[in-house]
Parts: C-alpha cells; sequence; structure tokens
C-alpha cells in the first residue's frame, strides 16, 4: 500500500479519493499537500487522520463509517435474532483504533443484555479459522464481526467457518450478508460515495480539506439473510424483519 500510494502522489493529482483506514494511513505518510477526500473510515481522529471532525486542520477530510456506539447495537441486533447466545466472540484488527473501539464499545452494552464477549484478533486466515473453531466448541455462542479492511479480505472464510459452527453472526456491511452471512448492520455505502463525490468537487472548486468538516453518515441500512436463518434453524422475529431494508431469501 505505501509503495502504490507514494506512485499515486507522484502524479501530483488534484485531489485523491480514499477508501478505508488501510488506505488513507500510507496516502497521509505519502503527502500532506495533496487533498485527500476519505470514505469508510471509522476513527479518522484517533488514528491520526484529522485534528477534530468539526475542523479537519490539514490535507485530508471526508466521511466516517460510524460512530463507536453502533457497535452495541449489533450485540442487541445478536439478541434479538438469536436470544439463546450467552457467549460472543467479536472479529476485531487491534492493529487499527478502530478494533479497539468497537469492541470497547461492544463490551460496554454486554452485562445489559447478558452476553459474555471475547476478542478474536484478526491475522493470518489460518488463525482466525482456529480462533472460531475453539471458541464453537461451547454452546450458546455468537459472532460479531467489526469493521477493517482485513474482516473483508476474510469475509468468505468467516462466513463459511461460521456457517458450518451453527454461529449466528452480525455483520457491518450488506456485502457479508449478500456472501451468505446471516444479518448486517451499517451505513449505505452508495451514498456515501455520492457525498463523497460533493467534496471532490468543492476542493477541485478551491476549497481546502481543512475547512471541510468530517460528516457521519446518513443513511443506514438493515439486511437479512432468511436461507442463513433457516439453516441455523432460526426463527426470524416478524418486527426485525419489518424493520429490514432488503431480505435475501
Amino acid at each position: 500500500m505505501r509503495k502504490y500510494a507514494a506512485e499515486l502522489v507522484t502524479l501530483a493529482p488534484d485531489v485523491i479519493l480514499a477508501s478505508g483506514t488501510a488506505t488513507v494511513a500510507p496516502l497521509l505518510q505519502a503527502t500532506r499537500t495533496v487533498p485527500i477526500v476519505f470514505v469508510q473510515v471509522t476513527d479518522p481522529v484517533g488514528a491520526g487522520f484529522v485534528d477534530s471532525l468539526a475542523r479537519p486542520g490539514g490535507n485530508a477530510t471526508g466521511f466516517t463509517l460510524f460512530e463507536y456506539g453502533i457497535s452495541g447495537k449489533w450485540l442487541e441486533l445478536l439478541k434479538e435474532i438469536a436470544p439463546a447466545v450467552k457467549r460472543v466472540a467479536v472479529i476485531r484488527d487491534p492493529a487499527q483504533t478502530a478494533g479497539t473501539g468497537q469492541f470497547g464499545a461492544i463490551q460496554s452494552v454486554a452485562s445489559s443484555v447478558g452476553v459474555e464477549v471475547t476478542p478474536i484478533n484478526m491475522s493470518s486466515a489460518g488463525e482466525i479459522e482456529r480462533a472460531i473453531v475453539a471458541f464453537a466448541r461451547s454452546s450458546n455462542g455468537g459472532l460479531i464481526v467489526t469493521a477493517s479492511a482485513l474482516s473483508v479480505v476474510h469475509r468468505d472464510l468467516i462466513v463459511t467457518v461460521a456457517a458450518r459452527h451453527k454461529l449466528p453472526a452480525v455483520y457491518y456491511r450488506r456485502l457479508y450478508v449478500t456472501s451468505g452471512g446471516l444479518i448486517s448492520y451499517g451505513p449505505d455505502l452508495v451514498d456515501q460515495q455520492r457525498r463523497a463525490a460533493g467534496y471532490v468537487s468543492r476542493i477541485l472548486n478551491g476549497e481546502k480539506p481543512a475547512d471541510l468538516p468530517v460528516q457521519a453518515p446518513t443513511k443506514y441500512e438493515l439486511v437479512v439473510n432468511l436461507k442463513t436463518a433457516k439453516g441455523l434453524d432460526l426463527e426470524i422475529p416478524p418486527t426485525l424483519l419489518a424493520r429490514a431494508d432488503e431480505v435475501i431469501e
């Protein structure tokens, strides 16, 4: 990523659109002058990309993926769809501030819903699989997959192992559910890209990233996979189905 970031900066673009923390970090190491508009970054302040959300202060601004509080909603959603769950493994990337932040938000609501949470740190595919398999040896378990580039890379593995071991799982974006995951709740990423185009336009017309506040999502979507629910012997509550933006049958 650092190599590609350096190559991109040498082309002297007027503005760069970047997606995700793993992309923005090497770009900001390569340049502090070329304007950068980012999307799908969970914690731009914690990652050091901007001084504050209201006043970014440097050459980068953009759109956050969500606030940490949404992570607690994933746990509540898991209990709603699978009430028997008492133990939850939280798959995270500990190398990012967002990995720690999301886990902390989940931990903060765990006792109120009667659940014990355990982190699974993402690394190699083999280690992720071994950790999930070990967790699944005890009953009443479920998974939450937090937002990170690594979780996207390993999504097929995580979805497959969760299904094999009958673990209900909640994900942060639709992509996992269309790949066979059970349920997701998160921002509408297409809408975020549209809004980012507006920032790119404003920068091309003379405005500075330092003066454009970082914005949070305005649209969220709940997606449910009924086929996966059937495979897990779960009956989706009608109230949850009524709230869903998309139901995959």
